[in-house]
């Protein structure tokens, strides 16, 4: 392995998704939403949850058993289509 290739993830693997944006309920339950479309039964106990010092922003990570890059990038682009979502790791 070269210096610029990144490691491959071996699926399926145990994978945090962390989503952050508006601290309302409406995100958090498109978090949730979205979880349940692409990988339902994921553990809703694995879910953390942490606002900023202000309480305006928050952070919602989720673990979820990730199958494949595909389920990855259709997670990643549905967590987008909310306006309170404002960056998705």
């Amino acid at each position: 392995m070269t210096d610029q290739e990144a490691p491959q993830i071996e699926f399926p693997c145990s994978y945090p998704v962390k989503v952050m944006g508006d601290a309302h309920p409406e995100m958090h339950e498109h978090v949730l939403q979205v979880m349940e479309t692409h990988a339902p039964g994921f553990d809703r106990s694995e879910i953390t949850i942490r606002d900023s010092s202000k309480g305006r922003w928050q952070s919602i990570t989720v673990v979820i058993t990730a199958t494949g890059k595909p389920q990855l990038s259709a997670i990643f682009e549905d967590l987008k289509t909310s306006s309170r979502v404002k960056m998705v790791l």
